[in-house]
């Protein structure tokens, strides 16, 4: 989501009315996002030990654009997210969460 509002004339020099707000996450509600892997971490722990890992790929990947203000690396959690869906069974909580997750974050 993009705000640009210019009071006055924008070939100027930039006055320091002037408002430029981008935000770098595109939308995305990274704290709510966060609280979504740490769900899908409880559920791998409990349903599929063996994926924990990829679960915690995409914790990390989260905590590293929370830290440095920038946007999650999307590419990482796609990869992370697609290894946890081929090895979760239909109908448990596991895949329920990486359809949100992928949903959420429109990959």
């Amino acid at each position: 989501m993009s705000t640009y509002n210019f009071h006055g004339n924008i070939n100027g020099p930039a006055n320091m009315g002037d408002q430029v707000r981008i935000d770098i996450t595109h939308g995305l509600n990274l704290e709510g996002v966060i609280r979504l892997s740490e769900g899908l971490l409880d559920a791998l722990r409990a349903e599929y030990p063996g994926l924990v890992g990829h679960g915690e790929i995409i914790r990390g990947a989260l905590a590293e654009s929370e830290a440095d203000g920038g946007p999650p690396n999307r590419g990482r959690i796609r990869s992370a997210l697609e290894t946890i869906s081929i090895g979760a069974s239909a109908g448990s909580g596991s895949l329920a969460f990486v359809q949100q997750f992928m949903h959420v974050m429109g990959l």
